[in-house]
C-alpha cells in the first residue's frame, strides 16, 4: 500500500468515527427527551405514567414538565388521558395525573373516553399494584371546582390504586404562586429521584419565558356600542420573534402602577407568525366599582402605544387544527373572533383547500361588525364559503350564534357528515354553553361527545 493510499484510508477511518460519534450523540439527546407515548430514561416496564387531561394546554404543559423532571432518571411514559388503557395501567408502577376541569365538573375533551371507560363505575380492572397522585386544575368561579380531578381521584381509588399523597388542587390564578400546590407537586416529584433534577414551573413564577414586545398599534373597534369597548392591538417583537400556531394563547404580564408585576391574564392570538406581529382583540373589563381589569385595563388604557409589553406564548393544542382539506365551522362571539381569525389566516396563507363557514355574534350591526372589511374580502376571494352574522340588540329574528346554528341544522349536519371540524371561541358561560346545547339539538349528544373524542369539536372558551 502506497503512502497516499494509507493517508486516504486513515482519513476515511477518522471520518467514519466522527459520523458514528455524531449519530450516537444525536441518538442519546433525542431519546433523553420525554416524548408522547414512549418511555424516556431507558429501561423496561414497569414505568411511571404521566397522563394529562387538558382543554387549554395548561395541564398538558405541567404534565410535560413533570415528565421532564422524572425522565432523565426514571422510565416515564407521557400521554393524553384518553390514550390510557388497561395495558398501560397494568404496566405502570406509579401514575401521575394532571387533570383540568372544564366548566361545571366536566372532563376536557382528551379525558372523555377515559371517564367513560374507568370513572362511570363499569370498569372491573384491579389496580391494587398501582400508586398514583392527581394534580387537579380548575377555576374557583365554578361551583364544582376541580370536579373532574376529584372524580379521577375517587375513580382510581375505587379501582384499588393507592394514593401517594392527598389530592392536590390549584386554581387558575394560583398556578405560578411560589407557595402553591404546583410548586409543591414538583418538589414531591423530585423526591423520587436519586439526584436533584430539573427546574420547572417555579422558574415560570419568576418570569421565565417572557420576552419583550412593543405595543405598535391600538384601534378602538366599536365606538358607540352598547357593549364594553373592544380594541384591536398589534404587538411586535423587540428581539427574535417567537413562533406560534393558530389557536395558541398570548400570556401577558401587565405592569402595575408601582412598577411591579401584576397577575397574568391570557388572550387568544388573532394572527399567525407570517404576519410579523401578534394581533389581539381585547375588551375592557370593568368591575362593579368602575375599576378597569388588570390585564384589559393595562392593554387598552394603561400602556401607551410604543410601550414595552411582557409576553410569552402558551401552546393550546386543544384549539389547533392540523387538517387542511377538511371543512371548518368557526363559531364565536365578541372578542372570540380573535381565535377564529387566526385559523382563517392560517388557511389563507397555507393554501388549505377545505371550505370555511363563519358564524359570529355581537350586539349591533352598526357598531360591532368587527373586521367587516376583512370578512367581506374573504367572502369575495372564496376563502369563506358561508358567513352568518347575528346581532342581539338589532331586533332581528335570530339574535345569537346558537340560534343561527339551529336555523341551519340541515347544513350543519351536511358539513359534519363531510368531516367538518367545529371550532368555538368566546365566552364559556354564555355563548359556549348555548352552542353546546344547539349542537346537541342538531346532531345529538352522543355524536357531539364523539366529535370531542375524535378532536373534531375544539373549543377556546373563557
Amino acid at each position: 500500500m502506497t503512502g497516499g493510499e494509507k493517508a486516504l484510508w486513515t482519513l476515511v477511518t477518522v471520518l467514519a468515527w466522527a459520523v458514528l460519534c455524531l449519530w450516537s450523540y444525536r441518538h442519546l439527546l433525542f431519546n433523553s427527551q420525554p416524548r408522547e407515548g414512549v418511555v424516556a430514561g431507558g429501561g423496561e416496564a414497569p414505568f411511571v405514567l404521566v397522563a394529562y387531561a387538558s382543554q387549554s394546554g395548561t395541564a398538558e404543559q405541567l404534565a410535560r414538565e413533570s415528565a421532564g423532571i422524572l425522565g432523565a432518571h426514571l422510565p416515564v411514559r407521557l400521554m393524553a388521558l384518553n390514550q390510557v388503557d388497561d395495558r398501560v395501567l397494568s404496566g405502570a408502577r406509579r401514575a401521575l395525573f394532571v387533570a383540568s376541569t372544564y366548566g361545571e365538573g366536566e372532563p376536557p375533551d382528551n379525558g372523555l373516553a377515559f371517564q367513560r371507560r374507568y370513572l362511570h363505575g363499569a370498569a372491573a380492572l384491579d389496580l391494587s399494584h398501582l400508586e398514583f397522585a392527581v394534580l387537579a386544575l380548575g377555576d374557583r368561579a365554578y361551583q364544582r371546582f376541580c370536579g373532574f380531578g376529584r372524580s379521577l381521584q375517587a375513580g382510581m381509588e375505587r379501582l384499588g390504586a393507592s394514593p401517594m399523597w392527598e389530592l392536590m388542587e390549584s386554581g387558575n390564578d394560583e398556578l405560578w404562586a411560589a407557595e402553591g400546590n404546583v410548586v409543591d407537586w414538583q418538589t414531591r416529584l423530585r423526591g423520587f429521584l436519586p439526584v436533584a433534577g430539573g427546574e420547572g414551573v417555579a422558574g415560570a413564577a419568576q418570569g421565565a419565558g417572557f420576552t419583550s414586545w412593543v405595543l405598535a398599534d391600538r384601534r378602538h373597534l366599536n365606538p358607540g356600542s352598547p357593549g364594553g369597548p373592544a380594541f384591536y392591538l398589534r404587538l411586535t417583537a423587540q428581539g427574535e420573534p417567537l413562533s406560534w400556531r393558530a389557536g395558541d394563547i398570548a400570556v401577558i404580564q401587565p405592569a402595575t402602577d408601582g412598577g411591579g408585576q401584576a397577575s397574568l391574564r391570557e388572550y387568544s392570538i388573532a394572527s399567525v407568525p407570517e404576519e410579523g406581529a401578534i394581533h389581539l382583540l381585547v375588551r375592557q373589563q370593568i368591575d362593579a366599582e368602575g375599576r378597569l381589569g388588570l390585564g384589559s385595563g393595562w392593554l387598552t388604557a394603561g400602556a401607551t402605544v410604543g410601550a414595552a409589553i411582557s409576553l410569552r406564548i402558551r401552546r393550546n393544542p386543544g384549539f389547533q387544527v392540523a387538517e387542511t382539506a377538511c371543512p371548518l365551522i368557526l363559531v364565536g362571539s365578541g372578542t372570540g373572533l380573535a381565535g377564529l381569525r387566526a385559523h382563517l389566516r392560517a388557511r389563507e396563507l397555507g393554501g388549505a383547500t377545505g371550505r370555511n363557514w363563519l358564524l359570529f355574534g355581537e350586539r349591533t350591526r352598526r357598531c360591532d361588525s368587527f373586521l367587516d372589511d376583512e370578512i367581506r374580502n374573504w367572502c369575495d376571494s372564496g376563502l369563506l364559503t358561508r358567513v352568518d352574522r347575528v346581532f342581539s340588540r338589532d331586533g332581528e329574528p335570530l339574535r345569537y350564534v346558537q340560534e343561527a346554528l339551529e336555523a341551519a341544522a340541515d347544513e350543519v349536519r351536511r358539513w359534519v357528515d363531510d368531516g367538518a371540524v367545529i371550532c368555538v371561541c368566546g365566552s364559556l358561560t354564555g355563548m359556549g354553553a348555548g352552542v353546546q346545547a344547539a349542537l346537541e339539538s342538531v346532531l345529538g349528544s352522543t355524536r357531539v361527545e364523539q366529535l370531542k373524542i375524535d378532536g373534531r369539536y375544539r373549543r377556546d372558551l373563557y
